[in-house]
């Protein structure tokens, strides 16, 4: 039982292989986090930031360097996010495309978010110290890739899931309108303006109602094979 499960872990990592080797990253600097200390740690990442100042002077570098570190989030949760979407995501697109879709997305929603800003700091809307403001993380390149996951859906449901995403992304601009929540809407825009990158990939559409049967169906199955063989021997379900 433990080899099986095992085995399809293993299965399932291998075919997703940016989206884990992006996550082995993020566990490394996870940890040299932790053994920063606070002063240190803010200092550090404002240099791997992509706030205006580090825009303006290395933009590559930081596009780059700001997608390998957290913004202080539990690695656990990032490894089930990842697995949920971005993995899917790369198992769908393969890994050329979704590495186009995560990373164009990060930098798309980089340059909107930061822009809005610029243009509030000229406006005096914000402070001038605003270009400097800590910004790294992954989670415009994962709103991205969540977006986009609208179109490996079956319709309707693709709907229904297309109106979480809108709420989940949308609600937190109505109520903050901070740079960051324009910067994670616009992901979720631009991940949905993908979908010519989508055409023709992974086969049909993933129906949610076709698994829930499959898992009714294994579960009939299953007692099925109890019922004939209540002794537990070897003449069950195989």
């Amino acid at each position: 039982m433990l080899r099986s499960i095992g085995g399809c872990i293993g299965r399932y990592v291998r075919s997703a292989p940016g989206t884990y080797l992006w996550l082995a990253a993020l566990f490394v600097t996870t940890i040299a986090m932790h053994h920063m200390s606070p002063e240190f740690e803010a200092d550090f990442l404002r240099q791997r930031s992509t706030n205006i100042h580090e825009l303006s002077t290395n933009p590559r570098r930081v596009l780059i360097a700001s997608a390998f570190w957290t913004d202080g989030g539990s690695w656990l949760s990032y490894a089930v996010l990842y697995s949920v979407f971005h993995a899917q995501a790369e198992r769908w697109l393969g890994t050329a495309r979704w590495l186009l879709v995560a990373f164009g997305t990060h930098v798309a929603a980089t340059f909107i978010s930061e822009g809005a800003l610029l243009w509030a700091i000229r406006h005096d809307y914000a402070p001038h110290s605003a270009v400097n403001t800590l910004d790294v993380g992954v989670s415009y390149a994962l709103a991205g890739v969540v977006a986009v996951l609208t179109y490996r859906i079956a319709a309707p449901y693709r709907y229904l899931y297309l109106l979480g995403v809108l709420v989940i992304y949308g609600a937190p601009l109505v109520s903050g309108r901070t740079f960051t929540d324009l910067g994670h809407f616009a992901s979720v825009l631009v991940g949905l303006a993908w979908y010519p990158l989508t055409r023709g990939q992974g086969g049909p559409p993933w129906n949610p109602a076709d698994s829930v049967r499959d898992v009714r169906d294994a579960g009939l199955r299953l007692r099925r094979g109890r019922r004939r063989d209540p002794e537990g021997g070897d003449q069950g379900l195989r």
